[in-house]
């Protein structure tokens, strides 16, 4: 029997999630020490605490995806309105250099998933589904290209087989991020940890425009940030025209080469919508507002996504798929290590961004994103991090994961 949750009642659950989240993140000291985010916590307490219902009273619960979806598009929408070109500029060779191994390892995710197919006499597209199409792309793109693989490549059972592995991903993205980037801390010693009365501090201290040549979004996710009503309506009124322009280009550009999955759209007209405003109209955009419905949409997305796992599902994975997302578990965990970090100057901030694509390496943007709170809640700040990975993982992985598919699709099978 299945439970369904209306919006009211699905946000409600959200939020009791992120409470229960910060209270075993506070409480057990693992949980804090490896850097486990907030709703990743709350959330697996959840989906484990659905499989026992189900596995013993047979009862599901099905949420709001509506709303979930919203959530989503409106944090990447807070990555667009927040990218105005001078800052981008900050990224420099690191955006670049970063982008390059986030490329390389697209191909290498897909050559890992496509030959341990083969080897263990299995279609070679659906070591294409356990590769960048589900843990580079997750659900949407799961979805997505599990419709095309069924009716135009005979794969029975991609979609179902693409949400398997997209649900696995998002749960070791958000798992292995954090203990990486500790590990990698520890090992070359490039920072310590800060005292709880550090945090604390830092915490209290509001975010104004005094500091606002610092200021990177997503970055303090618990810091005060001082907004008034009329900035508040001002900022919901640029993510209705963000929404309003995904969904006017999802539909426009379907069956087009220009096609899209929707919250692209939305971080694109961020930009847009950013930087016509500041660069032409001369308006002063409130970052401090747009960081705080980011923030908060960041957190109920995550918690309302794992909220909404079915862990039971994960058991009808065959076993040659699971030495599949093994092995893709272990290649990024060994990529980050040895290529990312390295490549990114071995580092503070190189560990944190090695973090972060663990997080939409095996993930999503928005777990790649709590993933470097969690590591900046601990260790203090990172700028250089926080500039490059958002876009980066939300808008250029996206476009080059995409690319790969069709090639791979076109030339190799």
């Amino acid at each position: 029997m299945e439970l369904t949750f209306n919006a009211f009642y699905t946000l409600i659950a959200a939020v009791i999630v992120l409470l229960l989240g910060r209270l075993l993140v506070n409480k057990i000291d693992f949980l804090k020490r490896y850097n486990i985010p907030e709703p990743v916590a709350g959330g697996l307490v959840a989906a484990i605490l659905s499989l026992v219902v189900h596995s013993i009273w047979g009862f599901s619960i099905s949420t709001s995806a509506q709303l979930q979806t919203s959530f989503m598009l409106i944090f990447f929408a807070s990555i667009g309105l927040s990218a105005n070109f001078a800052k981008l500029k900050e990224g420099g060779v690191g955006l670049v250099v970063f982008l390059v191994a986030v490329s390389t390892f697209i191909v290498l995710q897909n050559a890992v998933g496509m030959s341990l197919a083969k080897l263990l006499g299995l279609d070679p597209l659906i070591g294409l589904i356990a590769g960048s199409i589900t843990l580079t792309g997750g659900h949407g793109t799961a979805g997505a290209w599990g419709e095309i693989l069924e009716t135009q490549h005979g794969i029975q059972g991609a979609l179902a087989l693409g949400m398997a592995s997209a649900t696995f991903g998002l749960i070791i993205g958000g798992i292995i991020g954090g203990p990486l980037a500790k590990l990698l801390i520890n090992r070359h010693n490039i920072s310590a940890p800060r005292t709880q009365e550090q945090i604390a501090q830092s915490d209290e201290t509001p975010l104004t425009d005094i500091n606002s040549t610092e200021y990177v979004p997503f970055e303090y996710p618990h810091r005060v940030r001082l907004i008034t009503a009329d900035n508040a309506i001002t900022t919901l009124g640029l993510f209705a025209a963000c929404l309003a322009f995904a969904d006017f280009m999802t539909a426009y550009s379907k069956g087009t080469f220009f096609e899209l999955p929707t919250f692209v759209w939305a971080l694109a007209g961020g930009v847009i919508l950013r930087n016509v405003l500041e660069g032409i109209f001369k308006i002063q955009i409130f970052d401090r507002a747009i960081d705080v419905f980011g923030n908060a949409s960041l957190s109920l997305y995550l918690a309302m996504a794992l909220l909404s796992l079915k862990l039971w599902q994960l058991a009808d994975l065959a076993g040659p798929l699971v030495v599949i997302l093994g092995a893709q578990t272990l290649t990024m965990a060994l990529y980050a290590a040895f290529v990312t970090f390295r490549v990114m100057g071995k580092n503070y901030d190189a560990a944190v961004l090695a973090a972060g694509h663990c997080g939409f390496g095996m993930g999503a943007t928005p777990t790649a994103v709590a993933n470097m709170q969690a590591i900046t809640n601990m260790y203090g700040p990172s700028h250089k991090a926080f500039l490059i990975v958002p876009l980066c993982g939300a808008f250029f992985v996206d476009l080059i994961n995409a690319t790969v598919i069709q090639l791979i699709l076109k030339f190799f099978v």
